[in-house]
């Protein structure tokens, strides 16, 4: 079930390696399940529960999870027999025990180890228990962004799988439009949107589709409950097609009905502010740019009040809760962009006074001398 070469997993490693090297560091602890994907191909939602995976400074991969995982890494992972370790469900059992047992037998524990802490697969209650647990000399360090980074900078077979995910969106919002009429249900729109990704081989997305009309159209998270269209109505919807667990997100506000002026104003400054987005997108620039090519062509059009503190973030292989692939786009980010990176840009507009919505995006792919659409959408204001 390897989604790719088995030399593509072993080049990774090794990049890991040399990274955990060059960290001064014995080896890490990896609780991220992009993390532990990224390096072995390991598949579970089973970072919900305790699960940790090891990398030694001389490249050796070790999992310890529970038993019902077990054959979940035999079947999706590079992980042998003898790589993966099995802690039992008991009362009073602590797993933080026995990783430290495993970590005596890979003659780590009392080393100077990373640690991913920035994670959904580590929760406070598992991180105190780790703590208390990995003692006796040993130096743990927050080492979080260490596969993250490697992860940022996608190859061309990671490329592949994101421009499937993209052709997933497209054809996701193609449903939603075929879908959307007077009176129609947000239900059936967001079972076309879902059901085309499922009919094309796609996976879950790392969180729900977000769907909002009327006023709701004016929030950018998942909330429970439908409701019908009316004859004069806003739609405000983000989703990922996602592909072997790769995503491309997108967003868009349609409007049902004519638009009026205000609406089609927004949809103007919003546009532009996205083209001008994908312009500031450069090899070896600040992520902060970018921002802040948004924040001046909303500014410009009078619409501060109505935009965010940020615009876009990275996308990659992720998990929920959500397919945020950190860093941001915000103010002042100092990190460098580098060909490989494929970023979601998006362009939101809430404007709570005029109660109304315009929010534009989809995904990008940094290129050596720029960057490229990911999407096949054209920018045109739809109105049905």
């Amino acid at each position: 079930m390897l989604h790719f070469e088995t030399s593509e997993y072993q080049s990774r490693v090794d990049a890991a390696k040399i990274s955990v090297v060059e960290a001064g560091l014995d080896g890490i602890l990896l609780f991220a399940p992009e993390s532990q994907y990224w390096l072995t191909g390991y598949d579970t939602f089973g970072f919900a529960m305790f699960q940790c995976m090891v990398l030694s400074a001389n490249g050796d991969v070790h999992l310890l999870t529970r038993a019902p995982d077990l054959r979940q890494a035999q079947q999706t992972s590079t992980l042998s027999d003898d790589h993966i370790h099995i802690w039992k469900d008991i009362e009073g059992v602590n797993p933080a025990m026995a990783l430290q047992a495993l970590l005596t037998d890979l003659g780590l524990y009392g080393k100077k180890l990373g640690i991913e802490t920035k994670t959904a697969g580590l929760t406070a209650f598992n991180g105190d228990l780790v703590r208390s647990a990995i003692v006796d000399g040993t130096e743990l360090i927050e080492s979080s962004d260490l596969i993250a980074t490697l992860r940022r900078i996608k190859s061309p077979a990671e490329i592949a799988f994101t421009r499937k995910a993209a052709e997933l969106s497209d054809l996701s919002l193609d449903a939603a439009i075929e879908a959307m009429h007077v009176g129609a249900f947000e239900g059936d729109i967001l079972a076309a949107m879902q059901g085309c990704v499922f009919a094309e081989g796609g996976d879950y997305a790392g969180n729900e589709f977000i769907i909002g009309s009327g006023d709701a159209a004016l929030l950018c998270r998942y909330q429970s409950g439908r409701r019908y269209l009316d004859a004069s109505d806003q739609l405000t919807l983000e989703w990922s097609g996602a592909w072997r667990r790769y995503h491309a997100a997108m967003m868009r506000t349609l409007i049902i009905g004519p638009a009026n002026d205000t609406q089609i104003k927004m949809h103007a400054a919003a546009t532009e502010a996205l083209e001008a987005c994908e312009a500031a997108i450069k090899p070896g620039a600040p992520m902060g740019d970018v921002f802040d090519a948004h924040a001046r062509t909303f500014d410009r059009h009078g619409l501060k009040h109505a935009r965010l503190n940020a615009c876009g973030y990275g996308m990659g292989a992720v998990y929920n809760p959500i397919w945020v692939d950190f860093p941001m786009f915000y103010e002042g980010n100092p990190l460098i962009m580098n060909a490989g990176n494929v970023f979601f840009m998006h362009m939101i507009l809430m404007d709570s006074d005029a109660g109304l919505a315009m929010c534009w995006g989809h995904s990008v792919l940094v290129t050596d001398d720029g960057v490229e659409r990911l999407s096949r959408h054209p920018l045109d204001l739809v109105c049905l």
